[in-house]
């Protein structure tokens, strides 16, 4: 069996497929260390899967709590600032008092080595061995724990970077190398990259090296890890080049929600991620979107990664009157230590609490009865608020409106800011809180569909299972795509790289008979500053600048096809053929209708309450009413109807 393990901030899920059979578990997180949750649920699941398809924050956390390992910077002489200058790009133009993060590699940890490669790969200036020892002497004695390692022009001729590697990695450093992890022009960002990943990288080297010994004892042969870009890597690849996961868990959930919204026919969708601590929304208009840059944390990452926008905003985040009277949810979180109030441990209210204190959780099915809510704590918590608002409840609700208007703001900015009209998109809410809020969210977007799978709360872990095997590899090709010899050099670096990823894919130990090569150029205009990846179908100029045009029309609204194109950079991605599951779980025996319950919407309505495990294909129902379930609860509000598809997903749509 495969077992996908997605670790949050607050849950850690779980989704086992073994013969075609679907078992799901969810338990709390253990944010000392989210190995321990894993291998507790392993233990609580009693499964032995033979492989483990792991969705980690480790990185992601360590940038953003700043506590990743102590790390210096090797540059060449006159470019020992670059982290420090970046673009010189105020992200608020008008803050009279603007703050940056200080750099992941201090002062005294950015030496800078006398060598020089031009831009044309020419060794300009060669490197001397004894200055290279004389830096790592300061930098061991400055308590370096990871160099990075970022000489100008190196993607081009990396003999420098190599000499400089080797005598880090002799004295047992571990060393992140530009040529290795970026090797693309653009000495800021490939900087930036590489510091990253010689930041977090010995901290996820040594978390999977725990991992690895914890599942181990319990049966479990391999382990996989999943990459932003929506695949998954071996724990070598993600233990060195650590960048690669820091956008882990939401990869995950977008490959799960278009994965489950394609079988059931709905292509182009609005991917709706909430959890406890963060909501990520992504848009899919007939296919995953990618990017290859964000930033994280005040840090500029260039790696690829599926196109999520993500906010402080989910079932753990707290609720709070600022200095000037308004009520504010988030981005600060309860968490999974103490967590909402209803949880029986937290004090201060959360939406979770909104929602408890509505009656839209039922304590009797949470998390399957395995854990107590207590509504009178939730109660209790909101009390404060509800002196501003006229009431518990008046104040309840006003807590769940702002989070919408919070994630109302962050689907505008995946789909109105960019073109789209999110009325022809159907919405896929998943994570343990968006099946709570989706109509909601819906009606407020004009969105006409829901769309809620079977198993909403974990669905990021069934999008691990499904990821396939991937290898991704970079080569720098600077040129005019009709200039002489780009053909051959395209078909000569192709080659090489789809060689170089099935052989390392070999050496994990994977079957490579069936691989395939998904191959992206990034192209642009002469003179323009940023390209575009386009797919790869033949390296003939006239196809190439052919497809190039009708992408940037797509992208921007116009091309020049009478103007010069120049390629930047060749991508290879070494994919094996992910297993193919069944998305038609078993549905238990019984009446799913287990009563009513009091909820309160813009009044206390008495509502349905309908049991998933018992809804079968082709049952109808009409709102108010609540769906229960292990991994999450649906709220389906007055004016709302539904029905089961084949798949057994929710799809509700407004009367």
């Amino acid at each position: 069996g495969i077992l996908g393990v997605d670790v949050g901030g607050t849950f850690t899920d779980f989704l086992l497929w073994e013969r075609g059979r679907i078992r799901v578990y969810k338990r709390p997180s253990t944010p000392d260390d989210p190995a321990r949750a894993v291998t507790l649920g392993l233990g609580e699941m009693t499964a032995a899967p033979r492989e483990l398809v792991h969705g980690s924050t480790v990185a992601t956390n360590a940038l953003l709590e700043r506590r990743g390992a102590r790390t210096a910077l090797f540059t060449t002489l006159g470019f020992g600032d670059v982290l420090v200058i970046g673009r010189q790009a105020r992200p608020r133009l008008y803050d009279l008092e603007p703050s940056r993060p200080p750099p992941l590699a201090p002062d005294d940890l950015r030496m800078e080595l006398d060598e020089r490669v031009t831009a044309n790969g020419v060794v300009l200036r060669p490197l001397d061995p004894a200055e290279i020892e004389s830096a790592l002497d300061r930098a061991c004695a400055a308590g370096a724990e990871s160099l990075a390692v970022s000489l100008l022009f190196s993607f081009l001729r990396p003999e420098h970077e190599r000499a400089v590697a080797a005598a880090a990695r002799a004295r047992g450093l571990f060393v992140s190398a530009s040529h290795e992890v970026l090797p693309e022009y653009r000495e800021y960002e490939r900087t930036s990259t590489t510091t990253v990943n010689a930041y977090v990288s010995p901290l996820m080297a040594r978390y999977l090296a725990r991992l690895e010994s914890g599942v181990g004892a319990h049966g479990v042969e391999r382990l996989r890890v999943m990459a932003s870009d929506a695949g998954s890597i071996s724990p070598t690849v993600a233990g060195a080049l650590a960048v690669r996961t820091v956008l882990s868990g939401p990869a995950g959930g977008v490959a799960g929600a278009f994965a489950v919204a394609a079988a059931a026919g709905f292509t182009d969708v609005i991917t709706f991620d909430m959890g406890g601590t963060s909501t990520d929304v992504s848009l899919c208009p007939g296919r995953i979107l990618t990017r290859d840059e964000a930033e994280i944390g005040g840090l500029a990452v260039r790696t690829a990664m599926v196109d999520v926008q993500t906010i402080g905003a989910g079932g753990g985040s707290l609720a709070r009157l600022d200095s000037g009277g308004a009520l504010r949810v988030g981005p600060q979180s309860a968490g999974a230590d103490p967590g909402p109030a209803c949880y029986g441990r937290g004090e201060l209210p959360a939406v979770s609490d909104a929602q408890c204190a509505l009656g839209r959780l039922l304590p009797a099915h949470f998390l399957g009865g395995r854990m107590p809510l207590f509504p009178e704590r939730s109660r209790q918590a909101l009390a404060g608020l509800g002196e501003a608002f006229g009431g518990i409840e008046q104040a309840a609700a006003a807590v769940i409106r702002v989070a919408n208007a919070n994630m109302d703001r962050a689907v505008r900015a995946v789909s109105v800011e960019r073109g789209y009209d999110p009325r022809g998109f159907t919405l896929v809410a998943f994570g343990g809180a968006g099946p709570l809020h989706a109509c909601d969210l819906a009606d407020l977007l004009d969105i006409p569909r829901v769309l809620v799978p079977r198993y909403p709360g974990v669905l990021s872990a069934l999008g691990m299972v499904a990821a396939p095997v991937s290898r991704d590899l970079l080569a720098p090709v600077m040129g005019a795509i009709a200039g002489d010899g780009l053909r051959a050099r395209l078909d000569g670096l192709i080659s090489d790289l789809i060689a170089r990823g099935r052989d390392d894919l070999a050496r994990d130990g994977y079957d490579v008979r069936r691989a395939r090569a998904e191959v992206s150029l990034s192209m642009r205009y002469a003179g323009q500053s940023y390209e575009l990846a386009v797919p790869v179908r033949a390296t003939d100029p006239r196809r190439l600048s052919s497809a190039f045009h009708e992408a940037h029309a797509r992208r921007y609204g116009h091309s020049d096809p009478h103007r010069a194109v120049e390629s930047v950079s060749l991508r290879v991605r070494t994919v094996l053929p992910a297993p193919k599951l069944s998305l038609t779980p078993r549905v238990d025996d019984g009446d799913p209708r287990a009563g009513r319950t009091t909820v309160w919407f813009d009044r206390p309505r008495q509502s349905s309450i309908l049991l998933r495990d018992r809804l079968r294909a082709g049952e109808t129902f009409a709102g108010p009413a609540i769906v229960p379930q292990m991994d999450a609860t649906t709220v389906i509000p007055p004016g709302w109807r539904g029905h089961v598809d084949d798949a057994t997903n929710l799809v509700l749509e407004r009367r």
